[in-house]
């Protein structure tokens, strides 16, 4: 899901033939913005809540612990209640962690180093390590290949729409350009929630199917707007796995590999399925 906060933007007005200016901009050039130390006054707030919103979860592969995301930090948590505990702290936006199949780290996006991009963590915060270094078509979404090696995450293309379209690329974890799974089929249609079947053949993804290149408001839920489909690794095809009426979003196979689960608008609420 989009999460958005303010940020600090500076513009600088260079005169084409101002020497002067033209120095300006080359000491401004210099000096790269920091993301966690924005010009201007700032302050510290406290705050101590139970509940939030648009927050993404995942659980540990023992199924002890939680980790979440709340107004752009991550938290762990024991999964039968208790104190969270923090394990980002700047002001940074953190978002979407998710644990590695061992347990051991967890992949999040973060824009840090000046957009979102994938990064990874111990799961108790330490070692923190940029994996992907996008500068323009930027990343979220990430999800873990079984083995643990690689991470397949979410492209943001945007044209007209700032929401855009996305396509699923597949990242090593020892960095590089990646590799493109699929493309998108317009600059405005949503595409994105990637998620690996239990021995890592399959890549699945959310797509917005409805008809046009061009993103429409005010569609009616009840019928196929969103569908599921498959990626075959072993020679890139791609299927459709699931449709129908309400529509099909957030897959997520089970860890056994016998079951696909997912949401579908029933009437007037999100309800949650399961797929042999």
């Amino acid at each position: 899901m989009p999460q958005s906060m303010l940020r600090f933007v500076t513009f600088c007005f260079v005169g084409l033939f101002s020497t002067a200016s033209y120095a300006s901009s080359q000491e401004s050039a210099a000096s790269s913005w920091d993301v966690t130390n924005p010009p201007g006054d700032s302050y510290l707030a406290n705050i101590d809540v139970k509940e939030g919103t648009w927050m993404n979860v995942d659980v540990s592969p023992d199924g002890k612990t939680l980790v979440f995301d709340l107004l752009g930090d991550l938290y762990l948590l024991p999964i039968n209640g208790g104190e969270a505990k923090p394990l980002t702290h700047s002001i940074a936006w953190e978002m979407q962690p998710r644990f590695s199949p061992d347990g051991k780290q967890i992949a999040f996006t973060s824009d840090a180093g000046g957009g979102d991009n994938i990064w990874i963590m111990d799961v108790d915060g330490t070692n923190v390590r940029q994996v992907t270094k996008e500068s323009f078509r930027l990343l979220n979404s990430p999800a873990w290949s079984p083995d643990g090696n690689y991470i397949a995450a979410r492209k943001h293309f945007t044209s007209r729409r700032s929401i855009g379209a996305g396509e699923i690329w597949l990242y090593h974890l020892a960095g590089g350009k990646g590799l493109q799974l699929n493309q998108r089929p317009n600059d405005q249609k949503d595409l994105g929630e990637p998620a690996f079947s239990n021995d890592g053949k399959t890549v699945y993804f959310s797509r917005d199917s409805t008809p046009g290149e061009i993103f429409e408001y005010s569609k009616d839920s009840n019928k196929i707007i969103y569908e599921i489909f498959a990626i075959d690794r072993s020679d890139g095809s791609i299927k459709k796995a699931v449709s129908g009426f309400g529509g099909s979003v957030r897959p997520t196979p089970s860890p056994d590999g016998k079951y696909l689960a997912f949401v579908r608008r029933i009437r007037n609420q999100s309800s949650l399925f399961l797929k042999d």
